[in-house]
């Protein structure tokens, strides 16, 4: 296989959608990871957004190490892998149940970690790759009735600078894209008077695409990013919280 081979975990959602068809776009040979949404990512490579598609669920460390030996042994270890499998809840702090919390932490922190863990070890190998972590505007400054995810999130930014300096001298880049406010089926509950409350927020005056996501990404896995590592890229508009 000529092309370079690239895994987005949650990548029939919004943005890992978005993010699969950036990367394809930009001639990488992308799996779709997806944990259920089989039908979605099979639609995906017949629409030729992705190349490939494979179950990982990152919650599930067996999940993960089933998905590292297929990918290795059908299309060859990932020389990028981007870590977008997510989920969220908005209640209060006190409200939400302990294994809520847990699956949040489970899969937004713990998840990205092992998933990381798991197919770092044949970058290592071969003394080559990129990993892309997806945090959020709320790991970087905390947000109401939504602590659990962000504290989720912030974990990831350190997770990533804290990685990029321990894998730096192997030839690996980790870096992180922070994203604002953006218009995905996860926000959508805002009604229309939440919606332009948090509009005025956004010194842009406008909300996030989930291409504005995938650009980033496609940006940080290209070789004009080959002197950035251990870097939080914000897009969020100019949204100061």
């Amino acid at each position: 296989m000529n092309k370079k081979t690239a895994l987005v975990t949650g990548g029939t959602g919004g943005i890992g959608r978005a993010v699969c068809r950036a990367l394809t776009s930009d001639g990488w040979f992308v799996i779709a990871g997806f944990a259920h949404s089989a039908e979605k990512a099979d639609e995906m490579v017949r629409n030729a957004e992705a190349s490939a598609a494979v179950k990982i669920d990152i919650s599930d460390t067996v999940s993960i190490a089933e998905a590292v030996e297929l990918i290795g042994g059908k299309y060859g270890a990932p020389e990028l892998l981007v870590n977008n499998a997510g989920i969220s809840e908005i209640d209060l702090f006190t409200s939400i149940p302990l294994s809520r919390s847990d699956d949040i932490l489970n899969i937004n922190l713990r998840g990205t970690m092992n998933c990381t863990r798991a197919f770092l070890k044949e970058m290592i190998r071969q003394k080559n790759g990129s990993v892309i972590n997806i945090s959020s505007i709320w790991g970087e400054v905390g947000a109401s009735c939504e602590v659990d995810y962000s504290a989720s999130k912030a974990g990831i930014i350190g997770f990533t600078k804290a990685l990029a300096k321990e894998t730096a001298p192997s030839g690996i880049r980790v870096n992180c894209v922070s994203p604002g406010f953006i218009m995905t089926e996860m926000n959508s509950h805002f009604s229309d008077d939440d919606l332009a409350l948090i509009k005025e927020d956004i010194p842009l005056g406008l909300f996030g695409k989930p291409e504005h996501i995938a650009d980033a990404v496609a940006f940080i896995a290209s070789e004009k990013a080959e002197y950035i590592t251990g870097q939080v890229l914000s897009v969020n508009g100019g949204m100061v919280i």
